[in-house]
């Protein structure tokens, strides 16, 4: 017999035989087994008559173990599930020993959110991980599906890279080289040239200098793939390997790459409460739980379902960012000094004020462009004024900067003087300036930390929870 998904099951018609496999996750009186299998957040309602069953399937039916089931698929005379499986046959497929069972999160009770990370090879049998991973799923499939529709090339961009698209230096070091006994030139500096590139290389920060290149071939790309920072940092919004999702479009302004940013993210995230439901409202009623035993100026402005649909049904605000500094610098949380950090023309907006123009001010998703120039990176276009590029940030409720994005600089002349500003070696990005000269266009991108979009979704507050394995400083243990 084929076995069928409890997910599928759960929505099949009665009086039917059926066989579904899973995880035991609770029992009770000795003949309730409720069965997962991580195809949903459901679980099946297994009925078993011990006493027709022999003692050893019997003792190894606990919490944790895997049992194999067939029998008859029946509407549930009980409250809480449409149907159920009245058991005729039972095997146990892997057991899991009671007293174990019990040092584990697996134990059927609340967890702390700290020892659940510790136990990150167990944490996708609990509800809130399940849950959270199906979701990063549908993120990853719904990102493809988009840019597939809409023309993109999705490009793989290297790992390993020769040089640093963002100039932040906090990179991770790949090399070959015998760390007891690393070769040294005349000058006494390491010998790089012995390495196995002949060159210093490193973890890549992002795929958007080469994204570009194949945008000024193939018309628009995309890149998604893990990035890599080497940043001390070990706060609820920084991880040392992440994934980033990279669209460059060629023959595109910055109005181009707004309306593209707006489009992308109210189609991924529809698709999410079109295909989620079930784990959005899971994960919604959860947080509403955990807000009401928060102080009311640390709860969500909006419920997790709410925000999302406010995504979706509002359009998005545009202003630059000597507006948006106005804005706040008129705010009554401006004037009444409860800013943490300054507003000042020039400085970048922190969380708080993001937060507030999306949720206060404006009460729909913001962009921000045109910002100060020495606040953001090389690779940005120049404005005319002489002091902004055109660059520009989504800021959504409750997470405040989601996407950050420009128009790239394309003048040969521009870019080389500023890779200068910037310290960049010429010889480092040397490819990345040879493109200006061979039939350079005006074209756009933007990055979105994926795991970023994944909080946003879920509603979890700190990113190793929306990461399978979260990779921090002193931590890479599975």
């Amino acid at each position: 017999m084929k076995r069928i998904k409890i997910k599928d099951a759960l929505q099949a018609t009665p009086n039917q035989e059926i066989l579904v496999k899973g995880w035991v996750k609770s029992y009770r009186s000795k003949q309730f087994v409720a069965l997962n299998d991580g195809s949903c957040l459901s679980n099946m309602q297994v009925v078993v008559d011990f006493e027709k069953f022999d003692a050893d399937i019997v003792n190894n039916i606990t919490v944790g173990s895997a049992i194999s089931v067939i029998g008859q698929l029946v509407t549930s005379q009980g409250a809480g599930q449409a149907v159920e499986v009245q058991a005729t046959t039972v095997e146990i497929l892997g057991t899991a020993n009671p007293d174990e069972i019990a040092k584990t999160i697996l134990q059927p009770k609340r967890h702390s959110m700290e020892l659940l990370r510790e136990q990150a090879h167990l944490r996708f049998r609990t509800q809130v991980f399940s849950a959270v991973f199906r979701i990063r799923h549908a993120m990853s499939f719904a990102i493809h599906k988009y840019f597939n529709e809409n023309g993109f090339v999705y490009l793989h961009t290297p790992i390993i890279t020769g040089s640093d698209a963002e100039g932040a230096g906090e990179m991770f070091r790949v090399t070959t080289l015998p760390l007891n006994d690393v070769p040294k030139d005349e000058d006494g500096n390491v010998d790089v040239k012995q390495d196995f590139f002949g060159k210093e290389t490193n973890l890549t920060v992002s795929g958007q200098l080469e994204a570009e290149l194949g945008a000024t071939a193939l018309g628009q790309v995309y890149t998604f793939g893990p990035t890599f920072r080497a940043e001390n940092s070990n706060t609820s919004r920084h991880l040392a390997e992440f994934w980033m999702v990279e669209p460059e479009i060629a023959f595109a302004d910055l109005n181009d790459d707004m309306d593209l940013s707006e489009e992308f993210m109210s189609y991924v995230i529809q698709y999410a409460l079109d295909n989620c439901k079930e784990d959005l409202e899971f994960l919604h009623q959860r947080e509403m739980k955990l807000d009401s035993q928060k102080p009311k100026t640390e709860r969500n402005e909006l419920p997790l379902i709410e925000r999302l649909k406010f995504v979706v049904e509002n359009d998005f605000e545009r202003i630059t960012y000597t507006e948006a500094i106005d804005i706040l610098q008129r705010s009554k949380p401006y004037k009444k000094k409860k800013f943490k950090f300054p507003v000042d023309w020039g400085v970048d907006l922190a969380s708080e004020h993001e937060r507030f123009l999306v949720e206060k001010h404006f009460k729909k998703p913001v962009i921000i462009y045109n910002y100060p120039k020495g606040i953001k990176a090389f690779y940005m276009r120049n404005n005319d004024d002489g002091k902004t590029v055109a660059a520009m940030d989504v800021l959504f409720p409750g997470i405040g900067e989601i996407i950050g994005g420009s128009q790239r600089e394309e003048r040969y002349e521009e870019l080389l003087k500023k890779c200068k500003d910037f310290d960049i070696p010429e010889e480092h990005v040397w490819w990345y300036l040879d493109t200006r000269k061979f039939g350079t266009v005006p074209h756009a991108g933007f990055g979105l930390g994926f795991e970023r979009l994944i909080m946003f979704v879920t509603g979890m507050a700190n990113i190793k929870d929306v990461i399978p394995f979260p990779r921090t400083p002193n931590n890479a243990e599975f």
